[in-house]
């Protein structure tokens, strides 16, 4: 207890559960939004509200959007032969900053990890193998994160796709290992997204 009051407290520990986000940083932020007027704590809350009640995940990918499909899903544009596999919205964010990929995506949304009680079917992996079944996909590009978690992902999916006949490669190591792709800058990620391997 730093002498502050129980609500005060309980505003920083909320706070602190956030990820990133220590003691010191939890105690800014709460003192932070006790200095709003009450209408920017109404208008942060209320976002915060609307965010959690439009925010859903995509129909076709599992992407976060606000429709029922993703504008990426959406987009004639996109090339439909290839899917790009993440784990993390983030990811699919980081690609779309190098304006050099054009296929579609799958979110995982996380990675196999026995040791956080992870198990294949708490991914999204049934989802992405029905979209596989018609057979547009020819290629399905690992882009997980170059960690053990990742890495044993990539291989899993690897395994369940290759009796399919689809292609299954795997980003080139351009991204170092134990990196988080939301952090890679863009040419990075093109150098690793080029020098893909099949798996």
């Amino acid at each position: 207890m730093d002498g502050f009051t129980p609500s005060l407290e309980r505003l920083i520990e909320q706070f602190a559960r956030l990820p990133s986000i220590g003691k010191k940083s939890a105690q800014r932020l709460a003192f932070h939004m006790l200095a709003m007027s009450d209408q920017e704590a109404q208008q942060f809350t209320d976002t915060i509200m609307e965010a959690r009640a439009k925010i859903r995940r995509c129909v076709c990918c599992c992407n976060l959007t606000d429709s029922e499909t993703c504008g990426i899903c959406a987009s004639p544009a996109r090339d439909r032969s290839v899917i790009c596999v993440v784990e993390d919205p983030r990811d699919v964010s980081a690609f779309e900053r190098t304006h050099e990929y054009n296929g579609l995506y799958h979110v995982l949304h996380g990675v196999i990890s026995p040791m956080n009680d992870v198990n294949p079917e708490d991914l999204c992996i049934k989802e992405l193998l029905q979209r596989l079944g018609d057979g547009t996909v020819q290629e399905v590009i690992m882009a997980t994160n170059p960690t053990v978690e990742g890495e044993a992902t990539a291989m899993y999916l690897s395994r369940l796709l290759k009796p399919l006949g689809i292609r299954v490669t795997r980003l080139a190591y351009g991204v170092p290992v134990g990196a988080d792709l939301e952090y890679a800058d863009e040419f990075t990620l093109i150098r690793a997204m080029e020098g893909r391997q099949t798996l």
